[in-house]
């Protein structure tokens, strides 16, 4: 199961990451994405612009001091190219008009027909034109530029084409984006420990808080969080104080209200209770007014068991409750239970079933009044949501490091989302008719839970409530 504080943890994170992570990654990547591209364009512009003027320089000169014809053209080609210094870092091509490659610096392109489109754009267009891509024959990235070669009557006889190797251009820009991926990896790395560490003073403090809230929830009115905040936190921490510090002077309040209450009519009700007693037994009272008699006896016991559960509460809540542990047979203590209890069932014609558990069952630490109490209790509630059933089954085994006592009815059951809150004090469910304080099950809850067990509530399958009583074998 998931703890609150793990939920209050990852849900801040999760917000941090996706409120602030996410766009300081994003904005990197847009940086990294606008340098990277801006690299490229000035590495890859430079490298054409000075690749254009130094082609149009060339043409220019060859058009107006070097070329006449086509066969002056190819002669002095031949001899600017074997003049030509750049030839570590350029490649020197000239094309004729059919798009083969006369002459080459490099001698291997010589004869072939370059399949870039940049030769053909250049003769139909006139104009210098310049293509990037990869070379059909090496793979190689290469930036092309062709420059026509316009002579006399304003034809062209030519080509004049460069060539020159992108891979060490790529590999600087590469170089230079990795860079700044460097810088932003160790960006988001001061970001992600500058967020890590805010969160965790912010984590910290709610964890503490989310604990204490918890304990306030459970019961554990007027304590206090240690507050060493002097922003929101803190003023969150004593706003929580303030609020388990009012509920604990009103549960106060509430616990010594029922208290004396309860010792109040506890005098009426025995008074009542003894003259009932006294009166339902005398033969000069008629039939007619000793039945409403027994109903004033049996409405002042009624009372006087809510009266007594809670005592019993109050003694709980303020700590004066205690029991007397001795070693016990539970099997016998229960079986008194319910020789008290059969015959009150009988008169309601419900069916009491008891199957005694086969072995010894041995001995356990216990208080047998608080028990008997407790299985009194558990039968009298089976017995109020038993009547449509008819029945209340009851066992008792020996399980591992308990001994579990089981009592189910037969009746409609409680709703599955009003399960944990029935042991609640004075919770009494939606589909509940019957009358009673609502503080019989806590009470039980708490009795077994002083044993060190537990009691547990669930439906069964083919209808009907069982109650589960765990009391260890051990002190």
């Amino acid at each position: 199961m998931i703890s609150g504080f793990d939920r209050i943890s990852g849900g801040l994170r999760n917000r941090w990451f996706r409120g602030s992570l996410l766009i300081v990654l994003s904005a990197l990547l847009v940086v990294i994405g606008t340098f990277a591209y801006s690299v490229y364009s000035y590495y890859y512009s430079t490298i054409r612009a000075g690749l254009e003027s130094k082609a149009k320089t060339a043409t220019d000169f060859f058009a107006n001091y070097v070329a006449k014809s086509y066969s002056e053209f190819y002669d002095s080609a031949y001899r600017y190219t074997e003049t030509f210094k750049d030839g570590d870092r350029l490649e020197l091509q000239f094309v004729d008009t059919e798009g083969r490659v006369m002459i080459s610096t490099s001698g291997v392109t010589s004869g072939t027909s370059p399949s870039s489109p940049d030769v053909t754009d250049s003769i139909s267009k006139r104009q210098i034109s310049v293509w990037t891509g990869n070379r059909a024959i090496t793979g190689e990235h290469v930036m092309a530029v062709s420059a026509p070669m316009i002579y006399s009557g304003n034809q062209v006889i030519g080509v004049m084409r460069y060539v020159t190797s992108l891979g060490r251009v790529d590999r600087l820009v590469l170089i230079n984006v990795l860079a700044v991926i460097g810088v932003g990896a160790a960006i988001v790395l001061v970001v992600v420990f500058i967020n890590m560490a805010f969160i965790r003073s912010v984590i910290a403090p709610m964890g503490d808080i989310t604990k204490v809230s918890k304990r306030i929830a459970e019961g554990s009115y007027g304590i206090q969080i240690e507050n060493s905040y002097r922003d929101e936190i803190g003023e969150m921490v004593d706003s929580i104080n303030e609020m388990s510090m009012k509920i604990a002077k009103t549960e106060k309040l509430q616990t010594e209200f029922i208290s004396s209450i309860s010792h109040e009519l506890r005098t009426p009700l025995t008074a009542i209770t003894g003259w009932g007693e006294t009166l339902v037994y005398d033969d000069n009272i008629d039939n007619e007014a000793r039945r409403g008699i027994a109903i004033i006896l049996k409405e002042a016991r009624r009372l006087t068991k809510m009266v007594e559960e809670l005592l019993e509460f109050t003694r709980m809540e303020d700590g004066r409750f205690t029991l007397n542990i001795e070693m016990i047979d539970i099997a016998a203590e229960l079986e008194d239970a319910i020789f008290t209890y059969r015959e009150l069932l009988h008169q309601d014609e419900i069916e009491f079933d008891y199957e005694p558990y086969s072995d010894d069952v041995p001995q356990i630490p216990g208080d047998p009044s608080r028990l008997k109490q407790v299985f009194l209790n558990l039968f009298d509630n089976a017995a109020k949501y038993a009547r449509d059933g008819k029945r209340i089954s009851v066992s008792l085994a020996p399980e591992g490091a308990f001994v579990v006592v089981r009592i189910r009815d037969y009746g409609p059951g409680i709703p599955e989302d009003e399960l944990e809150n029935v042991k609640m004090k004075f919770y009494k469910g939606s589909n509940s008719k019957e009358r009673g304080s609502g503080i019989g099950l806590a009470v039980c809850d708490e009795i077994i839970r002083y044993h060190g067990g537990a009691l547990e509530l669930r439906n069964a399958e083919d209808g009907g409530l069982v109650v589960s009583v765990l009391l260890p074998l051990t002190a």
